[in-house]
């Protein structure tokens, strides 16, 4: 890998800081395409909407009375799902700024929520142990099915077309195969706190409260590799690929943002990296589209845009 495709020198590419939450910030989420927004969502109950470019926040979204854990947004970024401690789903229309309906059966806190491709279907997964499927098209509110395969709180979830990857504190990462109404369950042996998917679907990154992220063969559950030196025990963390699935990169405890690369897990430099938030990484996300920037969220209150000015996208 060259050197300048990880997130190196992280500290001297500090882009802007958006600073206007109340307390930790759980989640930023960029909004899709070409990803000229960001949503964010913390413990001050608040959504905020940003302009990562110019560092202004455009809109903040209230409804929800409790913590905001999690947030979804819809392919043509019309409108978003957030969840938290309420134990419902809200669903918000941007351009209104008001909650269009709020989907309820969750008996505790909803720590994720997905939209499908399409945002016909939104996945929910709760400190209840369940994952709810809600069809957004139809009138009812109540979820269309619940899984109820974990045995400890649902921290994290993927879904597509044809499977649904949950993650649990139970240390399981379950796979439902929709067409064939199969489930396969991997345990990893340590509590889930995120996973997400290479864009093709053949490999899965997990991130888990040991200190590691395993790199797992979506076909066969093998073991591919193994990234550590972070400090992850505690906290709910997400690890992420960065451009062009070359690297895996993840914030920590300590306020470090770390790389990886991708085929020997090799740390990449600086090692170790420089502390960059004054508290721990909840959320780190890569830009979609643009090579060159990526995002982290903080209990520190704030969400910080990364670019490299100089990084060649070709």
């Amino acid at each position: 890998m060259a050197p300048s495709r990880g997130p190196q020198s992280l500290a001297r590419n500090l882009h802007t800081t958006l600073d206007g939450h109340r307390g930790p910030v759980h989640v930023v989420r960029y909004a899709k395409g070409t990803s000229k927004y960001v949503l964010s969502g913390g413990q001050d109950r608040t959504v905020r909407l940003w302009n990562p470019q110019l560092g202004t926040q455009i809109k903040v979204f209230q409804a929800h009375g409790y913590e905001v854990l999690s947030i979804t947004v819809s392919h043509d970024n019309a409108k978003f799902a957030s969840s938290g401690g309420d134990r419902s789903v809200f669903l918000w229309d941007v351009a209104s700024g008001v909650t269009t309906r709020r989907l309820s059966g969750h008996m505790g806190k909803v720590h994720v929520v997905e939209f499908n491709a399409d945002a016909s279907v939104l996945a929910s997964g709760s400190f209840d142990a369940t994952v709810r499927l809600w069809d957004l098209r139809a009138q009812p509110r109540a979820p269309i099915q619940v899984l109820e395969e974990a045995r400890d709180a649902v921290q994290t979830i993927h879904i597509d077309s044809t499977t649904i990857i949950a993650g649990s504190i139970d240390g399981h990462v379950r796979t439902y195969d929709l067409r064939k109404g199969e489930l396969r369950s991997d345990y990893i042996g340590q509590p889930v706190t995120s996973v997400v998917p290479t864009a093709d679907g053949t490999t899965l990154l997990v991130t888990t409260l040991d200190s590691h992220i395993r790199l797992f063969d979506m076909l066969t559950g093998k073991l591919l590799n193994d990234f550590t030196g972070h400090k992850h025990a505690s906290y709910r963390c997400r690890a992420c690929f960065g451009h062009g699935e070359a690297s895996v990169v993840c914030g920590d405890e300590d306020g470090r943002i770390w790389a990886w690369d991708l085929v020997d897990a090799g740390i990449l430099q600086p090692n170790p990296p420089p502390k960059v938030h004054e508290k721990v990484i909840t959320w780190t996300e890569h830009h979609p589209t643009d090579p060159s920037e990526m995002i982290t969220a903080s209990a520190d209150g704030t969400v910080k845009v990364w670019r490299h000015p100089n990084l060649n996208p070709d």
